[in-house]
């Protein structure tokens, strides 16, 4: 993909039936934008990033943010802020699919 260019992130989106779909929209050494796709009951388990903070944007769908010990629904049209070293999740408990952009910094 060619930057500038504008994204429209549900066109990239990935879907698996055996694990959570990934993709890299945007890459460089200061940031990488990502997407996250859950088919229903699908979650990405608890896991935190060293020196990295990530943002969290649902494009469609919802389900449940995982963040160190607590859960927080999660609904399109929200932010959701993972801070260095902070353990979080993903889970989508919609019946729906769940479409998350990620948003690492700086990029791992």
């Amino acid at each position: 993909m060619e930057h500038p260019t504008a994204i429209r992130p549900q066109d990239h989106a990935v879907y698996r039936a055996d694990k959570m779909g990934k993709a890299t929209l945007f890459r460089s050494e200061r940031m990488l934008v990502g997407l996250n796709a859950f088919e229903p009951g699908q979650e990405h388990a608890l896991h935190a990033h060293a020196g990295m903070d990530k943002l969290y944007q649902v494009i469609e769908g919802d389900g449940l943010f995982l963040l160190e010990g607590e859960t927080v629904p999660m609904r399109a049209g929200m932010l959701l802020v993972a801070p260095d070293g902070v353990p979080h999740g993903i889970r989508n408990t919609g019946a729906g699919r769940l479409l998350v952009l990620a948003i690492l910094a700086p990029s791992p």
